[in-house]
């Protein structure tokens, strides 16, 4: 029995949350910060990219965003390593890309409300007119939420084809 009651280990669901949030923050800064340059850490708060200056500071910003999100992902790894490795374990892999789904949402609905809303230090995208980031940073948000909730959809449906096995595991063994 484990700790819910049920036979086996637990899928790790922590794990998973990590890792979407260490590769929630890694799309984010590799695909807006430096792919497509719609922002910086911190473009509205007073330091644009219109200097070597504002540049270099918001570099190093963003490369310490990146070092955050890394150790998002090494956590994930460590948590899922200390669970997988015991005995032959099979769980749903709906279950490992909903928890990531559910991490990488989490990630963009903290970040957008907390960088982008509460201390405005950057919005999604900045290369549109001032008057369209609400809408940019609006339609982030509701894709994080989006992301959270099919991600514990997906967590939910896994978990109920991974309770479905257990029988013919047991069979297996």
């Amino acid at each position: 029995m484990n700790q819910q009651g049920g036979e086996g280990p637990r899928f790790p669901t922590a794990a998973g949350i990590f890792f979407g949030l260490g590769l929630g923050g890694f799309f984010d800064g590799i695909v807006l910060h430096q792919i497509l340059q719609w922002h910086h850490m911190f473009t509205s708060a007073g330091y644009p990219p219109d200097s070597v200056a504002n540049l270099e500071f918001n570099t190093l910003w963003d490369g310490l965003f990146h070092a955050s999100t890394y150790v998002f992902v090494v956590i994930g790894l460590v948590l899922l390593w200390r669970a997988a490795h015991r005995r032959h374990l099979w769980w749903s892999g709906r279950m490992l890309v909903g928890s990531m789904l559910m991490g990488f949402g989490i990630f963009n609905l903290v970040e957008g409300i907390v960088n982008h809303q509460i201390l405005q230090i950057h919005h999604v995208n900045e290369t549109v007119p001032q008057d369209q980031w609400l809408a940019w940073d609006i339609a982030f948000l509701a894709w994080g939420a989006a992301m959270l909730a099919g991600g514990w959809w997906l967590l939910r449906s896994g978990r109920r084809r991974t309770e479905a096995r257990k029988p013919h595991l047991r069979r297996v063994q």
